[in-house]
């Protein structure tokens, strides 16, 4: 890592990653734009780089550490954005209402994907992502799916595409939730929880359940935030999954036997959440908290989005966009009952 630091192409990469996740916040701060979000807008910009080949082979290095560390920073980092005494006392029904979300959702969208023959990284990436809070449980999840070396491209490539697939499925359901709004004839709380129980990216909850007013809103958040909660158990649950799979299938070169594929830095996630929940930092620091972890998780969208394979993503993409669209209209449909019959 020392040797790593003491290279230019460390350097470059961090400015150049920089300037795409600073670019994408403050996009993000502007009509339409926000419901995209700050870091898939970073993820475009990564990939608009690629425009400069030199660029992207001088700060080649650089991006695969960023992409790899300031990931985990950024996540442990979002940990403060949560409030578990907020999550608390929006009920036992919101938390039972996430958890069933996120483990039928994971559980469905993996199968379909699988059934339309999408790789098994891939389709859990997708899964994840459709279930619980859109890039950032992609990025959350993938460091738990363990490749040789030589898959390591094709491993950057199925992150982008999973990406790629909530983010565009998540701003359509967006604009089609908020023009539901009118016909589904459901209370501010109700239509909240619709936004926040069936949406991907914590945008788009916040855009869509904005549209409804203030209790809207506030209902949108506690329920996404639910879900947001649960990416550190699922992704503990899918490590030890994928090694069990691999094992059985005798495929070592994925990962060593025996090793526990315990996410550390989800740990850190948690904390984070209860440092922010019960200690006095202020509404301030708080904030300041959650925007440097949008920069270092821009950062690592950025990174990872220079090292993307435009062919290869276009040749794949049909089947795993099948598989969430299905998966998204289920969702969207079992979280209106949800809220009608229960909220």
């Amino acid at each position: 890592m020392v040797k790593l630091i003491k290279e230019s192409s460390f350097w470059i990469a961090i400015l150049v990653t920089f300037i795409c996740a600073m670019a994408g916040t403050l996009l993000a701060n502007l009509p339409y734009f926000s419901i995209i979000g700050a870091l898939v807008i970073a993820l475009v910009l990564g990939m608009l780089v690629q425009v400069s080949p030199k660029v992207v082979e001088s700060s080649k290095k650089g991006t695969g550490f960023i992409s790899n560390k300031f990931l985990r920073l950024g996540i442990i980092l979002l940990g403060f954005k949560l409030n578990l005494i907020a999550l608390a006392n929006a009920g036992v029904k919101t938390i039972l209402l996430a958890i069933i979300i996120v483990t039928l959702t994971i559980w469905g969208v993996y199968s379909l994907a699988r059934k339309f023959g999408v790789d098994s990284d891939l389709a859990i990436l997708v899964a994840s992502g459709t279930g619980i809070c859109g890039a950032a449980a992609v990025m959350g999840i993938s460091p738990q799916i363990q490749v040789p070396e030589d898959r390591q491209e094709q491993k950057r490539e199925d992150e982008v595409m999973a990406i790629a697939v909530v983010a565009i499925l998540g701003t359509v359901f967006t604009f089609i939730e908020i023009g539901l709004k009118p016909l589904l004839h459901l209370t501010p709380t109700q239509f909240g929880v619709m936004a926040g129980g069936s949406l991907h990216e914590i945008a788009h909850a916040v855009a869509t359940g904005g549209s409804g007013g203030p209790v809207s809103l506030d209902t949108a958040i506690i329920t996404k935030l639910s879900r947001v909660l649960l990416l550190a158990p699922a992704a503990l649950i899918i490590g030890f999954w994928h090694r069990h799979r691999m094992n059985k299938a005798g495929d070592e070169d994925h990962g060593v036997k025996g090793k526990l594929p315990i996410p550390w830095f989800m740990a850190g996630f948690v904390l984070a959440s209860v440092i922010g929940t019960f200690l006095p930092l202020g509404a301030n620091v708080l904030d300041l908290l959650v925007k440097l972890a949008y920069i270092f998780l821009g950062m690592a969208m950025a990174a990872l989005g220079m090292s993307v394979n435009f062919k290869v993503i276009l040749k794949r993409g049909g089947a795993p966009f099948s598989a969430a669209i299905i998966g998204s209209v289920v969702l969207l449909a079992f979280t209106i009952g949800a809220a009608k019959m229960f909220f």
